[in-house]
């Protein structure tokens, strides 16, 4: 009886290619195994399970992704590249995402969240194996701005508002400046640079406001728009914060 093989090395031999070009093959989706699509080159594969290459099949790096994440309320912040693989799933992708990428795995892995949000707000999540991304979203140098939608109850002083502007301590911390104005009785429209997880919650508490509910927006110029809570989508080509 002849023992699995791994399946970069099977497909090598039965396409007479290298055994990198069997593996970009593999990474890209362009393998089938009995019928179902496999993206681990290193999977063990019987003799008798049929291989075969789909159409269009091209074997080129896999570029590295950003992923936009739509992060519900009560949902921690991924604070590893296998909690963030629990998160971002081929189930979970925006049906309507208008890169039309086809999610594969080699976007999933090795994604760590960038500017992390508390377990208690929602809203844009960025995800990124981008090195230009990530430079941009944790260098000193480029702290963007981030908006915020509040939903609050209790009564501030007239000029409180305008105290958030100058920035304020609060609890033995000083708290980032913020542009703040009323969206509606009982909402805030909030912006800042780089809060720290907990700030825009701390703000609000600090002018006797009690946070009901709050989600992230935007980031820089990119916002979160349609996406629905829970899924995520590519940042496109020519997207940018």
């Amino acid at each position: 009886m002849t023992d699995p093989v791994r399946l970069s090395k099977r497909l090598a031999e039965q396409l007479g290619c290298s055994r990198r070009e069997a593996e970009l093959y593999i990474e890209g989706g362009w393998v089938t195994v009995d019928g179902q699509v496999v993206e681990a080159p290193f999977r063990k594969v019987e003799p008798a399970q049929r291989l075969e290459l789909r159409a269009g099949a091209t074997a080129i790096e896999i570029a590295p992704a950003t992923l936009l994440l739509h992060k519900p309320a009560g949902q921690a912040a991924s604070t590893d590249a296998e909690s963030a693989l629990r998160v971002l799933t081929a189930a979970t992708h925006w049906s309507e995402d208008p890169s039309r990428i086809e999610p594969l795995r080699r976007h999933l892995l090795r994604q760590n969240e960038l500017l992390p949000l508390d377990t208690e707000t929602s809203g844009l999540a960025v995800f990124s194996q981008q090195r230009e991304v990530i430079r941009v979203l944790t260098g000193s140098r480029n702290r963007l701005e981030q908006e915020y939608i509040v939903e609050v109850s209790g009564e501030p002083e007239a000029n409180d508002l305008a105290r958030l502007a100058k920035g304020i301590d609060h609890r033995g911390r000083s708290l980032p400046a913020a542009k703040v104005s009323w969206q509606s009785e009982n909402r805030l429209r909030m912006v800042l640079k780089e809060p720290a997880p907990g700030e825009v919650r701390l703000l609000c508490e600090a002018i006797g406001l009690h946070v009901l509910a709050s989600k992230r927006i935007r980031i820089g110029r990119l916002s979160m728009a349609r996406l629905p809570a829970g899924q995520w989508r590519y940042l496109g080509a020519h997207e940018r914060f």
